[in-house]
């Protein structure tokens, strides 16, 4: 099912066509947009990728991705419908899958329990039991890679982002490469030993325990404690959270978190672990209130620790990294959403971009953050206005109340003057993917903001601000909107926003935002 998109592709046009409310979003080389197939009216997700400015290792992995891809086909997989390579670029259709990511939704929820988490961990265990049927290792199983096909209650979860995913002979086990999210690294990962399909299973243990109480069980902000954690497989059941918890969970996750992977459980037990095929008698049917505040803060901080890691990657005044980031451009530009994505430990995942798998190149890329934090007091190439943390901090307040009135006033003008041309956001409205530019956001302000006479009153509850250096910042509030519907009646909405700012020639500009929650701008 091919994509028409500006007259690229003219065997697109035959067959399908974008919609009115497309949309663009991706990385510095692709795009995504939504698209319908003509013959039946049926909505599909197309990521459009500019071949032309892709290394030959580029090529090779998306040649991998799209193979792999084409082998999988599941509820509980985000299927490619479409490869196709023409004319310097390269289409894949996927399906649109629209509810946002799993993690966000749970804290939605108005009633959340064991039972439900275990709901979840058997549909990502039969994804993963399929795709080790298939013997490719995803490598980068992560919140952000579990979504929800619709906003629809009992919407099935889908796994995404085979970026780092591989070919394995069977239960072969080999050096692949150090890849992958650190938080969710196996034991014989971080040894650097063989490994293959039993690292999925251990991803799948830390997401089950964070499906239970809300955070993880391996954490430190310091990267090498945290993998010694992991490595001596550290983690345990604290009370009081875990007292609620039924043994047989707990079982499940002593038999994911093996650090032996030869004894580790595999997808096809796990299926058939008690907790899992006989959820209604075993699990818990409790509300788990408490795990679902601590998982609204998790999922909080990681967007938040990743908007500064992406702060620290575009923030070009910092002298000492700024021939770095040139050298590496490509790779910096292209894993961009990996980055937002990522905890704030410096090795790569994936998202939508094909993220390095390359020791080497992590390292380097690794060095570019490091030297970026180390370079925080150093004077900037542009000079900028002198003043104390506590000046800066409100300046960086007030400045985001004046985007937010830009916004609700439906004023594009003043909107573009304070943010970055090259604004990269996640928003609810791009369904979980990275927008860059402008293009998104102005067909919002034409289409709808501009349109809206009716009043629109936003509060800012507990803005935090992180100062970095002193020509960048990060914004962390709770956005509350009040508006009137359409039928007269008052309405409210939240959102939980996370802006990344950089001071250039003394002025801010807004240079990346993450938005989950509600759609931010009220669009009934």
């Amino acid at each position: 099912m091919p994509l028409l998109v500006g007259g690229l592709h003219p065997r697109a046009r035959r067959s399908c066509t974008l919609s009115a409310n497309d949309f663009a979003r991706g990385g510095a080389f692709s795009v995504v947009r939504r698209c319908v197939k003509k013959s039946s009216g049926q909505e599909y997700a197309a990521k459009i990728i500019n071949t032309k400015k892709l290394s030959a290792r580029d090529h090779q992995k998306l040649e991998r991705e799209a193979r792999i891809c084409r082998l999988l086909k599941h509820p509980n997989i985000v299927r490619l419908h479409d490869s196709i390579s023409e004319e310097g670029f390269h289409y894949l259709v996927f399906d649109l899958v629209t509810g946002g990511e799993l993690f966000e939704d749970i804290v939605a929820r108005e009633y959340y329990s064991e039972a439900d988490a275990s709901h979840c961990i058997s549909q990502i265990l039969e994804s993963v039991n399929h795709i080790h049927q298939h013997d490719i290792v995803h490598r980068d199983l992560k919140p952000e890679n579990l979504l929800l096909a619709s906003k629809m209650k009992g919407a099935a979860v889908k796994l995404a982002d085979f970026g780092l995913a591989i070919e394995v002979q069977g239960d072969q086990q080999a050096w692949f490469g150090f890849a992958g999210t650190p938080g969710y690294l196996s034991p014989e990962v971080l040894r650097k030993d063989p490994y293959g399909k039993p690292v999925d299973i251990w991803a799948c243990g830390v997401i089950l325990y964070i499906l239970l109480v809300g955070y993880p069980p391996f954490w430190d902000e310091d990267q090498h404690k945290l993998y010694q954690q992991i490595k001596a497989g550290a983690y345990d059941f604290p009370s009081p959270e875990w007292d609620t918890v039924t043994p047989e969970a707990k079982n499940l996750i002593n038999q994911m978190l093996t650090i032996n992977p030869a004894k580790r459980i595999t997808a096809e037990q796990a299926l058939k672990h008690p907790w899992v095929c006989h959820r209604s008698t075993v699990a818990s049917m409790m509300h788990r209130q408490e795990t679902v505040e601590c998982l609204r803060k998790f999922n909080a901080r990681r967007k938040l620790k990743g908007a500064i890691l992406t702060t620290m990657l575009v923030s070009r005044n910092f002298s000492a990294c700024k021939s770095l980031l040139n050298k590496k451009s490509d790779s910096a530009k292209e894993s961009q959403s990996t980055v937002v994505h990522n905890p704030p430990d410096g090795v790569k995942g994936s998202t939508e971009s094909n993220a390095t798998n390359d020791e080497e190149e992590m390292k380097a890329d690794s060095s570019v953050l490091s030297q970026s934090s180390a370079t925080e007091e150093m004077p900037p190439l542009l000079p900028s206005p002198q003043s104390s943390p506590a000046t800066r901090k409100q300046e960086i307040i007030k400045i985001t109340e004046q985007l937010i009135e830009a916004i609700n006033n439906g004023d594009f003008e003043a909107y573009t003057r304070i943010c970055d041309p090259g604004l990269t956001s996640f928003e609810p409205e791009a369904l979980g993917n990275l927008v860059e530019g402008m293009d998104f956001h102005k067909f919002y302000f034409d289409n709808l903001l501009s349109k809206n006479s009716k009043p629109v009153h936003t509060t800012l509850l507990n803005p935090h601000v992180h100062l970095i250096g002193e020509d960048a910042a990060c914004i962390a509030y709770i956005r509350l909107t009040q508006f009137v519907d359409t039928t007269g009646h008052p309405r409210s909405s939240q959102s939980e926003e996370t802006r990344v700012w950089h001071r250039r020639d003394g002025k801010w500009l807004n240079v990346h935002f993450h938005c989950s929650g509600a759609p931010a701008a009220p669009l009934q």
